[in-house]
This record gives C-alpha cells, structure tokens and sequence, in this order.
C-alpha cells in the first residue's frame, strides 16, 4: 500500500471546505506548553503509553510517518487489515450506518479470503508493530534523558552547590564585617578617651606653666621697675 494512501487512513492533513472533516478523525487542539517547576527542575516522565490516560495535542509529523512507515513496511501481499479499512474509508460516503459499512466491507472482502478473524489478528500483529516502535522510542528517549536533562540537573546541581558555599562564604564575611565594625568603634572610643586623657593632662601642665611663669615674668617687670 503506498505511504501517502496509508497516511490518509489516519491523519488528517487538512480541514475540507465548510470546516468539514473527513468522518473517523477529529483535530486535537495543541497541548499547552508544560510550565517549569519553581520548586526545582522537572525531568520529563519515562512512563510508556497509557491508553486510559492518552495523550493530548497535535502529532508531529515526523513521528506519524515513522510509525506509519513501521506499518507499510509490515504489510504483507494480499488482503489484511490495512485494505479492510481502505474498504470501509471508500463506503464513508454511502448513506449507511457504520455496522452496515463493516459488514458490506468484509463481504467484498471475502472474496479475497479475508475473514473477521484474520482481519482481527492482522490488526493486532499492526499493533504489536507499533509496540515494538514504541520501545525503540523509549529505547532512544531514556538515552536522550541521560544525555541532556540529566547531565543538565548535574550542572545545576553543581550550581546551586557553589551558590551555597558562597551564600555561607558571604554569611561568615558579614559575621567578621559585624565583629570587625563592633571591634573598630571600642577602639576610636578608646582613642577618644586617651586623647581626652592626653590633652588633659596637656592642659594642666599649660595651667600650671601659665601660673609659674607669669609670676616669675611679673617679678622681673616689678625688679626692673623698682631695683634698675
């Protein structure tokens, strides 16, 4: 079956006139950026497909054409479950309900030799392909994990590890800037306080010269005045 064919049993490529789209297919709205964690760095989850908890948003293409392209390679010569669908896809615009369009696909189909059971276990041997995809997925995204988001947590880690020491380096120099400034205002109280004391006592020695020589100046001018 050709790749574009296939494509077109499970992708939308475009909305029809009118906004009409093809019937067995809806557009997802795109998923909305997931938002960082304040409390820390959020590696992406591991986990593996949930189909009670599918995923939302718009499929990349790339990723449809790989798992597509895991499919055409895995189909077979002859009718499977592939042309089956092709079959129904081609009755979408017959005015009939969809069990009416099962039923009159597979009787065109049997003349092929298909059968509800073939069919069926065609269809699970496509799915098992598809798990095998997803494992190589995996595979790939654990590697890619350790590759970029877990060497990156390491360099932040590393990060807010040398934030810390020197949050702690400037929280012991603000302790001995605290103990230094204490330290240098006891010792100008203390210069102060000498210097008070010094020019005190510088003080009464002038007090003391003042009386002594004003005296001994006062005599002379008196024996000057009286004796010469």
């Amino acid at each position: 079956m050709m790749f574009k064919k296939l494509k077109s049993l499970f992708v939308i490529e475009e909305e029809q006139e009118g906004g009409a789209k093809p019937s067995g297919e809806t557009k997802s709205s795109p998923a909305a950026p997931r938002q960082a964690s304040k409390a820390g760095v959020q590696a992406p989850a591991s986990k593996g497909y949930d189909k009670n908890n599918p995923p939302k948003g718009k499929p990349q293409e790339k990723f449809v054409n790989r798992l597509l392209g895991a499919l055409e390679e895995n189909n077979p010569e002859g009718f499977d479950y592939l042309e089956y669908k092709q079959a129904v896809q081609n009755l979408s615009n017959v005015d009939m309900d969809e069990g009416t369009r099962f039923k009159s696909a597979l009787a065109m189909a049997k003349s092929m030799g298909a059968t509800p059971q073939k069919l069926v276990s065609s269809a699970e041997g496509y799915l098992k392909v598809l798990g095998k995809e997803e494992a190589k997925f995996l595979d790939a995204f654990k590697n890619q994990t350790n590759r970029q988001v877990n060497t990156q947590a390491q360099e932040i880690k590393r990060l807010e590890e040398g934030i810390k020491q020197r949050q702690a380096q400037i929280s012991k120099l603000q302790k001995e800037i605290e103990a230094g400034e204490k330290a240098l205002e006891a010792n100008k109280q203390k210069v102060n306080q000498s210097s008070a004391k010094v020019q005190a006592t510088k003080d009464g020695f002038y007090v003391a010269y003042h009386i002594v020589t004003q005296q001994i100046s006062e005599d002379i001018a008196k024996m000057k005045q009286h004796l010469l």
